[in-house]
């Protein structure tokens, strides 16, 4: 450690953070209030399919749906039935201190959602074998996800939640492209949106503190990045299933690295422009790129598709950033 290094201002705890950070998460949390919209699990499920499981079993030609499509809505299903935990790990990183708390109970209660419909959705179409998703959203929840920035602490808890909320909208986008199903596409399309706006407030959360203390982000940053695993990879078979969304083009390195990675780093935290950064922070900012690099190469030698749905899945559509 160099004298410049020793010499620092002492770090700031994770009580000190989530105070200083708190008038922001009041004016994103209003913003987020303000521009969300209300909407009905029940609107998006066509009750009209349904038909009698007990006299008539679920079996694979009762789905329209290519055989990828199944998968990466079942993928996508079990990684929402994480709620609890996912709601657990905020609760414990972010805590239930006015703002941070009000914002955490409102996430959670608009995340609940997201499984409710898919899952209606799957069981009333015969999409998928409900069964498997019974078996499957049992054996997440015994499971369980207990995520380390939830004992890394809050910054780390921001960087992570930006990349995999940006991640888990884009995975939905394409996830309904590829369904050939108009009503299974505007679900996915609308759970997207949701995912988005929670994307965007955890985002500018990080920029806000990147200003607080850039070198201690930038730590956060090399940790999750660097170690960056979605929700979902505890779900059995989790491998051959993300081969298959990888080669349909759902999500993989390609859209890893093209579509959350850089724009989230370059265009809105500027993680190459930061200044006054401790030598050791300037070192993590440099194996941050060398590790997006690396994937960059492997993404080109799996020549994986950019995905169904084009355009800037980084930027935001509904005129927040």
């Amino acid at each position: 450690m160099t004298l410049v290094e020793s010499a620092a201002a002492p770090r700031l705890t994770s009580e000190a953070i989530l105070r200083e950070l708190m008038p922001q998460v009041g004016t994103a949390l209003d913003r987020h209030v303000a521009t969300t919209s209300e909407w009905m699990p029940h609107d998006y499920v066509p009750y009209e399919q349904g038909r009698n499981f007990i006299e008539e079993p679920w079996q694979s030609s009762d789905s329209h749906m290519p055989d990828v499509a199944q998968t990466a809505l079942e993928v996508n299903l079990l990684t929402e039935d994480n709620l609890p935990y996912y709601h657990l790990s905020l609760w414990r990183t972010f805590g239930d201190e006015e703002a941070w708390g009000e914002w955490v109970r409102r996430w959670t209660a608009e995340e609940g959602r997201h499984a409710i419909v898919i899952r209606d959705f799957l069981t009333v179409t015969r999409g998928v074998d409900p069964t498997v998703l019974e078996r499957g959203r049992m054996d997440q929840a015994m499971r369980g996800w207990y995520p380390e920035f939830a004992e890394q602490g809050p910054l780390d808890g921001v960087v992570f939640t930006t990349i995999q909320e940006l991640a888990t909208r884009i995975s939905h986008r394409n996830t309904g492209a590829i369904t050939d199903d108009e009503a299974a596409e505007k679900l996915c399309a609308r759970v997207a949106t949701d995912e988005n706006l929670h994307y965007v407030f955890y985002r500018d959360m990080a920029v806000s503190a990147i200003e607080l203390d850039p070198n201690a982000m930038v730590e956060a940053m090399h940790r999750q990045i660097t170690n960056f695993a979605m929700p979902g990879a505890g779900i059995p078979g989790f491998r051959e299933k993300a081969k298959a969304m990888a080669q349909a083009g759902v999500y993989n390195l390609r859209i890893h690295h093209d579509q959350v990675l850089r724009p989230i780093l370059d265009k809105h935290w500027k993680l190459a422009d930061l200044q006054g950064l401790s030598d050791h922070a300037k070192r993590l900012r440099d194996e941050i790129y060398a590790f997006i690099a690396r994937l960059d190469r492997v993404a080109t030698k799996l020549g994986e598709p950019l995905g169904p749905v084009r355009g800037d899945l980084s930027s935001d559509p509904l005129g927040i950033a």
